[in-house]
């Protein structure tokens, strides 16, 4: 029998997309996941870099100018990157090689790079956090970032935000930080069998 050999483009690893408008909670919601499996080397939870300066607050992301960015850019350090809000992001390369290990990545993007994610990888599943709009609201007044006009803005791209597909999970995440991360974990669980909660683990 011929053994199989896997073309150098396959990546049998899992690549979860989090996507949801401003003020969804998918920061909140990835750092948490990441806390329950902070001693797990399958699940890899890639820091991104982004052209907005570290004190601006927000997630703990690599800080970079946008000289920076394009040079990083230019000679492929980044799997996948993008523009919004003014900002460039970017996903680091070595993602790619999680991917090949069979390891599960976990990363958060704008909904603008789906499309991209499906073509280039083989195994997608997207994520799709949102909450009502006076949820939203309030988030985005709380943390600060935004005046009043882009947060009317924010809203206004909140309401027409849709995401379509046979590989996506809808979370809603209205209530709790705790409920939304239950969800989180199943839609993960359901995926790849072998994400297994902690809190099994621990009664071993």
């Amino acid at each position: 029998m011929t053994k199989f050999v896997p073309p150098e483009d396959f990546y049998p690893g899992v690549l979860f997309l989090v996507v949801g408008p401003s003020g969804a909670g998918k920061d909140s919601i990835i750092a948490k996941v990441k806390e329950l499996y902070n001693d797990s080397d399958e699940y890899v939870f890639p820091q991104r870099a982004i052209t907005r300066p570290e004190e601006a607050g927000g997630e703990d992301h690599r800080a970079l100018s946008v000289e920076e960015f394009g040079a990083e850019e230019a000679v492929g350090l980044y799997a996948l990157t993008w523009r919004a809000h003014g900002l460039a992001y970017g996903i680091p390369e070595t993602i790619e090689e999680d991917l090949k290990a069979n390891r599960t990545v976990i990363i958060n993007v704008s909904r603008s790079i789906i499309d991209t994610a499906r073509r280039k990888f083989s195994n997608v599943r997207v994520i799709s956090v949102n909450a009502p709009a006076n949820v939203i609201a309030a988030r985005l007044k709380d943390r600060g970032r935004e005046g009043e006009q882009e947060i009317e803005e924010r809203l206004g791209r909140a309401e027409a935000y849709t995401v379509v597909g046979s590989d996506v999970i809808e979370i809603m995440n209205d209530s709790t930080i705790e409920g939304a991360v239950e969800k989180f974990v199943a839609a993960l669980q359901e995926t790849t069998p072998r994400f297994e909660h902690p809190d099994n683990r621990r009664r071993r």
